[in-house]
């Protein structure tokens, strides 16, 4: 597969890329597109709804009052059970070839400190881009009754998920530090990295510009993880994830870039505290001209990053040095 332009190929065209790359693999069980669909649905009722039982069957309905460690490894075990393992059968159903599906490809160190770098630029960018976007919903709530009404929805949501994550996030000693890293930087990373940027990703592709494939897929990634206020964001980040694992064509790059993603947020947590944790709902007046520079500079210096990737992934990526 030709992977110099993220946006050029035309749906028939991927589609018989795909084909000539895969002339020794069966054909799919069932249309590609709709068996992202499919997973999709499926994956979200068992991981949301499974969950939720499996929950309430563990720790009854006083499940706010369990052991935080086991409500850690609930956590874990769920992905692992209801994304990772639903995602690698649906795999090996309709493509059998799950090794080429998921991208369990080898990569190099320039591959990967290429995409950190963007990673680099995109976090800040996000995080003033976050800023930015509490400005205006507090202005509109301010003025408006019909903003104020949806913000206070999305308040009382918000702090539903900041109460859980930092329980979750909260640790007493190394071990658990250790433990909070494994749970939440590690196991998403792989879990859902194989499920959105592996088996979905590659699925849309077949029917999709890889841009549009890694943009829907973005939206669903976004949508997942309940954040009212990190949905643009989380889809942004999706839509590089998706540019990334397309471009090297490896899942890891995706896997590692989601590892650094969360482990950056916990690192701010366990520094800052929880008042600063996913302080997504909070308005401040302060410096808001300085916000508006910082984010056109930070978006000016990610698309040329962007640009730069696109025109000359080829000899960046020269390297012979395998990591992965």
């Amino acid at each position: 597969m030709n992977n110099d332009d993220f946006e050029s190929h035309q749906p028939d065209e991927k589609i018989s890329e795909i084909e000539d790359e895969n002339l020794s693999s069966p054909e799919p069980t069932m249309p590609p597109a709709q068996a992202a669909v499919f997973a999709l649905i499926s994956v979200f009722l068992l991981y949301q709804i499974g969950g939720s039982l499996l929950t309430l069957l563990i720790f009854g309905f006083d499940f706010q009052n369990a052991d935080t460690n086991a409500i850690r490894l609930l956590t874990a075990g769920g992905q692992i059970l209801l994304i990772l393992a639903p995602t690698l059968i649906f795999a090996k159903l309709v493509y059998q070839d799950v090794t080429s599906v998921i991208r369990f490809k080898s990569t190099t160190i320039k591959e990967l400190g290429i995409f950190i770098l963007g990673l680099i630029i995109l976090i800040p960018l996000l995080q003033t881009y976050l800023a930015l976007q509490n400005q205006l919903t507090a202005w509109l709530s301010d003025h408006f009754e019909f903003f104020y009404t949806i913000k206070t929805f999305l308040d009382t949501l918000n702090e539903f998920i900041e109460a859980t994550y930092s329980d979750l996030l909260r640790a007493d000693g190394l071990s658990e530090a250790i433990l909070i890293v494994f749970i939440v930087s590690v196991v998403p990373a792989v879990c859902e990295e194989i499920f959105f940027r592996g088996f979905v990703l590659k699925s849309f592709e077949y029917k999709y510009t890889p841009f549009v494939s890694a943009l829907i897929t973005a939206l669903f990634f976004g949508l997942y993880h309940f954040n009212p206020y990190g949905l643009v964001a989380l889809i942004v980040l999706g839509v590089y994830l998706g540019f990334a694992t397309y471009k090297s064509d490896s899942i890891f790059i995706a896997m590692v870039l989601h590892f650094l993603n969360n482990f950056v947020a916990i690192m701010a947590f366990f520094i800052f505290g929880e008042e600063d944790f996913m302080e997504t709902a909070v308005y401040s007046s302060d410096a808001l001209a300085g916000q508006f520079i910082s984010f056109f500079a930070l978006l000016c210096v990610f698309v040329v990053f962007i640009y730069y990737v696109k025109k000359y992934y080829t000899s960046l990526k020269t390297n012979k040095e395998t990591l992965i």
